[in-house]
């Protein structure tokens, strides 16, 4: 595969051929999707694109092919530090612990 060839270039920048080692999304226009984690594979990713493009278009004799890149949007929970935060998230999934809460008194 001509993708995996041009990785061999890269053995000595682990970081670019970690970030090209995910094997793109080919659209029909004969454009290259590649999903990466965040900007600063982007950033590496602008040296190495117009060689790889080139590569590309020469070994598969296709004019046409592209290369973008998207970063992937990550959702992370928040985490929970203080007890304020702690009891309202267990309050949120059992509605009874506010009742208990009452009953004894507790303050938070």
């Amino acid at each position: 595969m001509k993708w995996n060839e041009f990785l061999t270039r890269y053995e000595d920048r682990p970081s670019i051929k970690a970030t090209l080692s995910t094997i793109p999304k080919i659209q029909e226009d004969y454009t290259l999707i590649l999903e990466i984690d965040n900007r600063i594979q982007e950033d590496l990713l602008m040296d190495v694109r117009p060689e790889l493009v080139s590569f590309l278009r020469k070994e598969l004799r296709n004019s046409n092919i592209n290369f973008k890149t998207i970063v992937a949007e990550i959702i992370r929970e928040k985490v929970i530090y203080s007890d304020i935060e702690k009891y309202q998230e267990m309050a949120g999934k059992n509605p009874s612990l506010a009742l208990l809460k009452q009953k004894l008194n507790l303050d938070f």
